[in-house]
C-alpha cells in the first residue's frame, strides 16, 4: 500500500501500539486497518496526519472488537 513517507516513518509504532490496546483482534488485521484508514483518508483528499489516521483506525478497531460475536472468544 502506499503511503506518505511521514506516515509511513510512524505507521509501524502506530500499529504496533494499536495492536498493544486491541489484543483481540490479530496483528495482521490492525496493520491491515491502519493501511487502509490511510489509503482512504488520502482518496478523500483529507491531509491524512499520523493523529487523524490513528484516530480514525481506532474507531475502526473499537468497532471491529464490538461486532465479535461471543463465541469468538
Amino acid at each position: 500500500m502506499m503511503m506518505l513517507p511521514a506516515l509511513a516513518d510512524r505507521s509501524q509504532s502506530m500499529t504496533r501500539r494499536l495492536a498493544d490496546e486491541f489484543v483481540l483482534l490479530p496483528a495482521e488485521a490492525v496493520e491491515r486497518c491502519v493501511a487502509d484508514v490511510c489509503v482512504c483518508v488520502e482518496h478523500l483528499g483529507v491531509d491524512a496526519t499520523p493523529a487523524l489516521v490513528e484516530k480514525i483506525a481506532r474507531e475502526h478497531l473499537v468497532g471491529m472488537v464490538k461486532s465479535r460475536p461471543p463465541s469468538a472468544d
